[in-house]
């Protein structure tokens, strides 16, 4: 007996010593219970609601599509050839539906704003999810052109910007969801080439959308995924475009970064990948799910291990850390410039 008041007293006595750090974690384990229980909360009625995803073909589009479908979702997936849209609908139900859109060809995404109308009718387009993507040509920024930029920003910027506008009236009728595919990268710039930059754009794209539409119920989130091995990161496809922008590099520019320059960058970006890339995509559909089937969906979702305790802490550090994080990653040119 005793011993139990004299362990109570102790206990009495931290508390009161230590009142500031208690009530701050009191406080903390007040605020994490309640994000739990209100995450936990969902729409229901999944099988009245239509949900349009781009960039099906494969990697984040094409399990989410899949995963939607299986809950009860009514999906249209859109793909980028036929031959995605023909796999994706083998694997499905038969109430999912593909079609096929080029984000870039405003044509095609009008194509698919009438066919959608007549899948959701007065009911409206419960979610958009905006995925559809690429990352090449991306490299050190004197190697490009501004047709290398171009050609990403229209797929990763100007695609979600056209397709959200074109579908938003479907949206305000359902009072619904946009779920917008930034990055890391959208919070810190590891390279040149437009897929940074793109990044960045639907960041700011997505808050000022996300302000506007409040006053009509729609709601709007960004997903921030790390590394992940999907079309984007396919170090095949990197690696050949960045062997194209050296090439065509004047001889003066491939001197100043010297001969072996190029093997070094892809064996670095190899490693890199290799150690940061996680096969498991399914830790960012998780997130899209949430945020079209949550009552309280997120603003931010970061997922993977390295976007929430490396790369989106290191984006608030200073530019002179971040810099120096970064540049661990990459070979240094032959000739820099002498401090």
């Amino acid at each position: 007996m005793a011993s139990t008041d004299n362990l109570t007293t102790f206990l009495l006595e931290v508390v009161q010593s230590h009142l500031l750090v208690t009530c701050a974690f009191l406080v903390a384990a007040a605020a994490a219970a309640l994000r739990r229980v209100t995450d936990s909360r969902e729409v229901g009625g999944f099988e009245r609601r239509h949900v349009l995803i781009t960039g099906c073909d494969s990697g984040f589009g094409n399990l989410l599509a899949r995963r939607l479908d299986a809950r009860g979702f009514r999906v249209v997936a859109a793909c980028l050839t036929r031959r995605g849209a023909a796999d994706l609908s083998a694997a499905a139900s038969r109430s999912l539906k593909t079609l096929v859109m080029d984000v870039t060809d405003s044509a095609s995404v009008r194509g698919a704003l009438q066919f959608v109308s007549t899948q959701v009718g007065e009911r409206g387009l419960w979610g958009l999810v905006n995925n559809a993507g690429r990352s090449v040509p991306i490299g050190p920024t004197e190697w490009m052109k501004l047709e290398d930029f171009t050609k990403v920003l229209d797929v990763n910027l100007m695609g979600v910007i056209e397709v959200t506008l074109q579908f938003l009236p479907l949206l305000k009728k359902a009072q619904g969801r946009v779920v917008n595919v930034a990055s890391v990268l959208g919070r810190l710039s590891l390279t040149g080439g437009g897929y940074c930059l793109s990044k960045w754009g639907v960041e700011a794209f997505s808050d000022g959308l996300r302000r506007d539409m409040h006053h009509f119920g729609i709601k709007v989130s960004i997903i921030e995924p790390g590394f992940f091995k999907t079309g984007v990161t396919r170090l095949d496809l990197i690696e050949a475009d960045l062997k194209r922008l050296w090439t065509r590099l004047p001889q003066d520019v491939k001197d100043s970064y010297g001969e072996t320059y190029l093997d070094d960058y892809v064996e670095a970006q190899g490693f890199s990948m290799g150690i940061l890339c996680s096969p498991d995509i399914s830790k960012v559909t998780r997130c899209m799910e949430h945020a079209l089937t949550a009552r309280c969906p997120r603003t931010r979702y970061a997922a993977g291990w390295d976007a929430k305790f490396f790369w989106i802490p290191l984006s608030y550090l200073p530019s002179f850390v971040s810099d120096f994080a970064t540049n661990l990653f990459l070979p240094v040119p032959k000739y820099q410039r002498s401090f």
